[in-house]
């Protein structure tokens, strides 16, 4: 894979009148994929740059148990990056890796994120399954 890729965040169609209200636009929502990294953006909410030899493990994710949760929240290095509750991917890290959350760092282990094609995603990543 020469070039990066982009694979838009999903949003329902609530939460993406929700997310504009806070300019957190679908332009800004993303997970770019290259040789190098995997790049995850959810406007100003959430900003992460992972180090592609560090996707340990990926795979379809389970929904949120909250079915009407959306935006960037976890605890623990565990976060979930979404704006619709299906077509989540989780990424399990090998070691953590440094993120933002609205401009406030925290260590990131597992990343979960809603995907317009997490099936592509999966496939360009090549990562071992979960």
């Amino acid at each position: 894979m020469a070039e990066r890729r982009r694979f838009p965040i999903r949003f329902s169609s609530g939460n993406s009148i929700l997310f504009r209200g806070l300019l957190i636009l679908p332009s800004s929502s993303y997970v770019d994929l290259d040789d190098h990294g995997i790049h995850v953006r959810l406007g100003w909410a959430f900003n992460a740059q992972i180090p592609r030899r560090m996707a340990a493990k990926a795979g379809l994710g389970q929904p949120p148990t909250i079915r009407f949760t959306a935006g960037a929240h976890g605890w623990g290095g565990r976060w979930l990056v979404n704006g619709a509750p299906d077509g989540i991917v989780t990424i399990d890290l090998s070691e953590p890796v440094r993120a933002n959350v609205s401009g406030f760092p925290i260590r990131l282990k597992e990343l979960s994120v809603s995907l317009e094609d997490p099936e592509g995603f999966l496939a360009a990543l090549g990562a071992p399954p979960r």
